[in-house]
């Protein structure tokens, strides 16, 4: 049966599963449904700031994942997943449990930046710096 949470669950399954956002014709074919329906779901998904659509209407962010390579790879279980920002890939590995490492770049310098999580503890050198607060990050979620 279709409905938005099960579209919802579905979405993120499928990214946790294949390190990878679903299109939406393959949403509308694993629901067997229009795609017009699944456009009008992510839509109103997109409005409610649950997810960010590019412009073609498919998703750019299911947060805190990306549908699109960034500078934010978080590892865990021999998999491999980008965050649209440090925060983002650091909240993979809360939203999965897990513990792994987020590889990233410093934004100064360029040099290489390794975080780990471990029982819960993120371990590293650096600093993260968020330039707004987070009640501004929907601004531009894109940019911020």
């Amino acid at each position: 049966m279709f409905d938005d949470s099960a579209l919802r669950l579905h979405i993120y399954d499928e990214i946790v599963r294949t390190c990878k956002v679903p299109s939406v014709t393959a949403l509308a074919q694993h629901f067997k449904v229009p795609m017009d329906d699944v456009r009008a779901f992510l839509r109103r998904m997109h409005d409610a700031h649950m997810l960010v659509l590019q412009p073609s209407g498919e998703v750019l962010m299911a947060n805190p994942f990306s549908a699109v390579p960034t500078p934010f790879v978080t590892e865990a279980a021999d998999k491999r997943w980008f965050g649209n920002c440090v925060w983002d890939a650091l909240g993979i590995l809360a939203t999965l449990h897990a513990e792994g490492r987020v590889l990233t770049s410093c934004g100064c310098c360029g040099d290489g930046m390794s975080l780990e999580v471990c029982d819960s503890i993120v371990v590293g050198d650096g600093i993260v710096h968020f330039a707004l607060p987070a009640r501004r990050w929907w601004d531009d979620i894109v940019f911020n």
